[in-house]
């Protein structure tokens, strides 16, 4: 009997963190997935090709090769057409996943709706909307507009279930002030909801959000003062569209040390542990 599979994005190994260090988080992710039994699946297109399970080589030369482009869904065309290497966001990691078959993909943060007056909305709730898939994530990043994220999601009928909590996790804390769904205490709980979601014939993915790990939760008030100032930044130096979230995640860190780094690489290999165990499941 074949391992259940786990999809993973690679725009955290070519965008996110600095070279060794994405790399070794990289391995060290598809390591904890191997531990519970089940099989990564590293996301990524390597000359134009989408792949469903890239190799410790090309997960290295994402990881140093600056020539590698963050790809989201409106460049896949681009991408096949041009055979061009590209990191994979939520959105286009979620489309190789439904391609390939897996049924859950772990990731960081989620993207939605963006604070300020201009409209800006990340394409992972459109894929959300629009391709079956089970994403595990320790909510949407901090950065954005988290109301108006939640209401997106509900308006797109994408059922958001907590993992051993009833609010929706913000990223670098464990709480938001903003309701799930349901709430799930095992994978099982977790499998069978799924499993119904599929059974009743619904084509839009889920959210099964995992609270950061408490002993490396950012207090509120830091992570909302380095936000606000990473936010200023950005305004002032006039960065926006795809550059925007790396720009504020790099801004966050360098506002609180180590701190938010910690915080991001726990609840990376947190979300990798819960999602291979429903993986699990569901294969049961």
């Amino acid at each position: 009997m074949s391992h259940p599979q786990v999809a993973l994005e690679s725009t955290v190994i070519a965008h996110g963190l600095p070279y060794p260090q994405n790399v070794e988080t990289a391995l060290r992710l598809e390591a904890q997935i191997r531990a519970q039994g089940a099989e990564p699946r590293t996301c990524g297109f390597v000359q134009g090709r989408p792949i469903a399970g890239l190799t410790p080589d090309q997960i290295t030369h994402f990881g140093r090769d600056k020539q590698v482009i963050k790809a989201s869904l409106r460049d896949i065309s681009i991408v096949a057409a041009r055979q061009l290497d590209a990191a994979t966001t939520v959105a286009t990691t979620m489309w190789i996943a439904h391609r390939a078959g897996i049924d859950v993909f772990v990731t960081g943060g989620l993207g939605g709706v963006h604070r300020g007056q201009d409209y800006d909305e990340s394409a992972d709730l459109t894929a959300l909307a629009t391709l079956p898939v089970l994403v595990v994530c320790a909510g949407a990043k901090a950065i954005l507009d988290l109301p108006r994220t939640r209401e997106r999601l509900e308006t797109l009928g994408v059922p958001v279930i907590g993992y051993g909590v009833d609010e929706l996790p913000a990223f670098y804390t464990r709480s938001s002030g903003l309701p799930v769904d349901a709430r799930c205490d095992s994978p099982a709980e977790v499998a069978a909801i799924w499993q119904a979601h599929k059974t009743m014939g619904l084509h839009t993915g889920m959210l099964l959000t995992v609270p950061v790990p408490p002993e490396h939760e950012l207090p509120a008030a830091v992570a909302e003062e380095a936000i606000h100032t990473a936010l200023a930044a950005a305004q002032a130096q006039g960065v926006r569209g795809k550059a925007l979230t790396p720009f504020l995640l790099s801004a966050i860190a360098a506002t609180t040390g180590e701190a938010s780094l910690q915080a991001n690489l726990a609840l990376l290999q947190n979300n990798a542990r819960v999602g291979a165990s429903v993986a699990l499941a569901l294969s049961e």
